[in-house]
């Protein structure tokens, strides 16, 4: 039988938990066997839907209850986490392209760098060779820094003084070859940061380059959807995701975001629209809606 606390449920989402005898449960589990034997490219859902006496719409629908994700999310998230676990256990890349079903090199180091944010390589040294550089500036919230690696902003955080953000940085890439602060090199985007706090701009617009797993990336664009001015519950937001019991998941996905302001999640509350844990601060949390309420 499938264990399911080893899904891959982002973070792990934990949606509606069916009973060990529920019809849509078995399927799910038929489906997953099915796909964990046979990670291709791609899924055919009407043919794996077929295959299991089901229909497309029904099979998403028991995924979506089961996992909180669709059956192609999970062959994608089930080929990636075995991609990760060839690399680790010293496998070359090219083994563990097509060992984890992909079809060829190309596809990836695609699909590495959407996922990973980095080389298939890199990753499989824990990260080493990734080269990351950082700003730090004053902002109306305090110290803020960003960093970056070639592809985007991969950390933004707030706090008050140099030394802990910098800390903050170092604890989240323990593996980076290079890590350092360039000031000229990404003054234009910390800038941007800073405009938008001071309410000069709607939003950064700056390219990202954060690792997430499939219900994290649902839940970020949710985030990313909420009007600045405005706020949404967990729950509301799970609700949007079509597994309202996701509440808690909800969360995780929100404490677990690298890239504050960029990714609003503090534009997440309780359900009673008081205000919750934020990872810089509740009175951050609390200017932060104030402005954009103001200005809205």
């Amino acid at each position: 039988m499938l264990d399911l606390m080893t899904a891959p449920r982002a973070d792990d989402a934990t949606p509606a938990t069916p009973t060990a005898g529920d019809p849509q449960l078995r399927l799910v589990e038929r489906a997953c066997r099915v796909l964990d034997a046979d990670l291709g490219e791609r899924v055919n859902l009407g043919e794996l839907a077929a295959e299991l006496g089901s229909t497309p719409w029904a099979l998403t629908r028991a995924f979506r209850r089961a996992l909180g994700i669709t059956p192609t999310a999970y062959a994608e998230e089930r080929r990636a986490r075995r991609f990760r676990s060839e690399l680790r256990q010293g496998g070359s890349v090219a083994g563990a392209t097509y060992g984890a079903g992909y079809g060829s090199s190309s596809r990836v180091y695609e699909d590495a760098a959407r996922r990973f944010g980095m080389t298939p390589a890199s990753y499989k040294k824990g990260g080493q060779g990734a080269e990351i550089a950082y700003a730090i500036a004053a902002s109306p919230l305090g110290r803020l820094l960003v960093a970056t690696t070639a592809q985007g902003v991969c950390f933004l955080a707030l706090g008050d003084a140099d030394a802990g953000l910098e800390r903050e940085l170092r604890a989240e890439f323990p593996a980076a070859s290079r890590i350092e602060r360039d000031q000229a090199r990404l003054k234009p985007s910390i800038q941007a940061v800073v405009d938008y706090l001071k309410g000069a701009v709607p939003h950064p617009g700056l390219p990202l380059d954060v690792r997430a797993s499939a219900f994290q990336r649902r839940v970020w664009q949710e985030l990313l959807a909420i009007p600045p001015g405005e706020t949404r519950s967990y729950g509301e937001v799970a609700a949007s995701l079509g597994i309202p019991s996701a509440s808690r998941a909800v969360g995780r996905a929100c404490a677990t975001n690298p890239v504050a302001l960029l990714i609003p999640c503090h534009r997440v509350t309780r359900e009673d629209g008081s205000l919750s844990g934020y990872r810089w601060g509740m009175e951050r949390k609390a200017k932060l809606l104030t402005a954009e309420a103001e200005r809205a």
